[in-house]
């Protein structure tokens, strides 16, 4: 299923570090490996296309982990 969802980029330091992305609604998403480097900024507010990967699991078990499509940048710090 392909969702579209608005937030914030952050780096959370589990293990060997993930990357979330934390929605407007407070969702938190942990974003596949291997994402556009341009995503990944900390504190950077995106809006973002992609699948909820369920047949995906991770150490860092933060959320359910979102394949990014393709992202917009809406403001960066």
């Amino acid at each position: 299923m392909t969702i579209t969802v608005t937030g914030t980029i952050e780096r959370r330091n589990l293990g060997m570090g993930a990357w979330a992305l934390v929605t407007d609604e407070s969702v938190t998403y942990e974003i596949l490996k291997g994402a556009d480097k341009g995503l990944l900024k900390s504190g950077q507010k995106v809006k973002v296309t992609g699948q909820v990967r369920e047949d995906v699991m991770t150490i860092a078990m933060i959320g359910p982990v979102l394949e990014v499509k393709s992202f917009e940048v809406i403001s960066s710090d």
